[in-house]
């Protein structure tokens, strides 16, 4: 994929995360993501916040959690979350189409990334289905493997190779871990939910 196709892809899940949180009651978006500590409704806003939020705000943000990045998002996640409403979030997920502005620091690989799990976190645990887009997952599958911080996929899955079955895309080297590539994703980005729908692992 080629930098517009990125952001295509990110105006696309927006579009798609928009459509299914507007149908969500309001015990839905109460309920856990897979996002340990987080509701739907946080891990929406998180989304949604990524293109509006300044460096400013990230700075107060990471001042206040003492140079923590997980606790920085956490708190940042979470006080945005506490005063917006539903439809709020999910004006400002369908107003994001065509903005080409990322969070402070974040690369445009990490924020396809970033949407396209984040939109599993939300759907898996509510039985929704969301399909990733093949050639954006492995977009996003390359850019799990190679970063580092925060999901170090690389060192937990050091002696395997992961093989997605319905694309093309394949990492590592050693026992063989299979499936498609939407859960090898989320498998890389630290998640257990797609482990039933792999083999080797």
């Amino acid at each position: 994929m080629d930098h517009n196709d990125k952001w295509l892809a990110i105006d696309a899940e927006r579009a798609r995360l928009a459509d299914l949180f507007a149908t969500l009651t309001d015990v839905e978006r109460a309920a856990p993501s897979l996002c340990d500590g987080w509701t739907i409704h946080d891990v929406a806003t998180h989304v949604a916040l990524a293109p509006y939020v300044g460096f400013g705000t990230v700075l107060k943000a990471a001042v206040k959690a003492r140079g923590s990045f997980n606790r920085m998002v956490h708190d940042l996640t979470k006080r945005e979350a506490a005063r917006r409403s539903a439809a709020e979030v999910t004006a400002m997920l369908r107003d994001a189409a065509g903005l080409r502005r990322l969070a402070p620091r974040q690369t445009l690989d990490n924020a396809l990334m970033d949407v396209h799990v984040h939109a599993q976190d939300i759907a898996m645990p509510l039985g929704r289905r969301l399909v990733m887009p093949a050639e954006a997952a492995v977009a996003s599958a390359n850019h799990l493997w190679e970063i580092g911080f925060p999901f170090h996929a690389r060192k937990r899955f050091a002696g395997h190779r992961l093989i997605a079955t319905d694309a093309d895309w394949a990492a590592g080297s050693g026992a063989e871990i299979r499936g498609p590539i939407q859960a090898l994703v989320m498998l890389l980005a630290g998640r257990t939910a797609t482990i039933p729908q792999l083999t080797g692992i």
